[in-house]
């Protein structure tokens, strides 16, 4: 028997009660400063939170912008307490919950909760048993990006609430686990920093080596495929094309009719559309896209496709790419300027090292089935299972 069973057993052996989060919490919202106005946020020093803040269900770790003293009088913004739990009410974030490690303000898409006693409920609970609530948002919003929930359906939500002692015992696991998930998103960012500079180092040259555009070497393919060819795994969309060069997951539309851009093992694609989101793709299956990712393939063995990936997934093309796309609200890279992109061709021998080398830190730091974006997943997951198998108790009250 664990510390954790032998606390349950001992204060609370008739089941744990659930209680209203109106009735032990301080729940409201933020709101947001008039925009028109500099002297709420020119040189201001309050931290101000958006919903996005949530998206990650975790610790906040970055803050959406600065409000001044007068911007805080005049709106229905608030100081919260150190440890207060958010979750967004609107959007694709809604019922998605972070804790807050510092005081700030948040708007009014941000629920605020707080214990009203915190000798009866303590808030590291609160934030992890908040967690286990995001399938009801779902329900109460059917998945819809515009869904929005107010505060009186928070208030109605209820939750078990042990006594302090098994609440205790519940955060220090919990915590252990979100440590670990932690230190293992740490090293890969540390990860990724060095796969970033030996690559910048390894693709830069002297003037030795020859430059070359990129429309001399490849070409926007025109092969064309047909519906019938195509399924969730080889259509590849903007939509399932992951952002910071990470690949592409599994479509959640595959067209039934039509012909569409066709794409081979070894050819790039590169979403399109915003192209600071970093999409980009080396094709190791035959399948189909549309016009918002662009094809590119290889038309001379001068260079081999995988050294082509690197130096297209750089930050220094990535750059390029964006100072020429154009528009405003969704911009698109300009096609003409990318097969204009010089870059340089080093000998077979050199491309295949430099490949090999950074092939390792990719497999790191990119891979979704082996290395740490999978250690690190298979960790949320356990996190995940653990969470939820902790805060499931026999209840009164329910």
């Amino acid at each position: 028997m664990t510390k954790l069973d032998r606390l349950i057993a001992e204060l609370c052996p008739g089941g744990v009660e659930y209680k209203l989060l109106g009735e032990i919490c301080a729940v409201g919202a933020g709101g947001t400063p008039q925009r028109g106005n500099t002297d709420y946020w020119q040189n201001g020093t309050i931290k101000w939170l958006g919903s996005t803040v949530c998206k990650n269900k975790k610790t906040v770790d970055e803050v959406t912008e600065y409000i001044t003293e007068l911007g805080l009088i005049n709106s229905s913004a608030k100081i919260l307490n150190v440890g207060t739990t958010l979750i967004a009410m609107v959007g694709a974030t809604i019922g998605k919950v972070a804790f807050l490690p510092f005081e700030a303000t948040t708007n009014q898409n941000v629920a605020t909760l707080y214990p009203l006693d915190e000798n009866s409920l303590d808030k590291s609970y609160l934030f992890y048993v908040c967690q286990t609530l995001f399938p009801q948002f779902v329900a109460l919003s059917g998945g819809g990006k515009l869904a929005i929930a107010n505060l009186s359906f928070i208030r109605g939500l209820r939750i078990p609430v042990p006594p302090l002692p098994v609440q205790h015992e519940i955060v220090r696991i919990l915590n252990n686990f979100t440590e670990l998930t932690a230190e293992l998103t740490a090293e890969l960012t540390a990860r990724k920093k060095q796969y970033e500079y030996y690559r910048d180092e390894l693709l830069t040259f002297g003037d030795d080596v020859p430059m070359v555009a990129l429309g001399k070497i490849t070409q926007y393919t025109k092969a064309r495929i047909g519906a019938d060819e195509l399924d969730a795994d080889n259509y590849v969309g903007v939509d399932n094309l992951l952002p910071d060069k990470r690949g592409k997951t599994t479509s959640e539309y595959v067209p039934d009719t039509g012909t569409f851009t066709r794409f081979n093992k070894g050819d790039i694609l590169i979403g399109n559309i915003r192209p600071y989101l970093k999409k980009i793709w080396l094709a190791d299956i035959t399948g189909g896209t549309n016009g918002d990712v662009l094809v590119i393939q290889l038309t001379s063995k001068s260079m081999f496709s995988r050294y082509l990936y690197h130096v297209l997934s750089s930050e220094a093309f990535i750059a390029y790419n964006v100072q020429y796309s154009k528009g405003a609200k969704m911009p698109r890279g300009s096609k003409d300027a990318i097969m204009r992109y010089e870059l340089s061709l080093p000998p077979l021998e050199e491309q295949e090292r430099i490949t090999s080398i950074l092939d390792r830190f990719y497999a790191l730091t990119t891979d979704i089935s082996n290395g740490l974006p999978a250690e690190i997943a298979a960790r949320q997951k356990q996190y995940e299972y653990y969470r939820d198998k902790l805060l499931r108790f026999e209840g009164v009250g329910v």
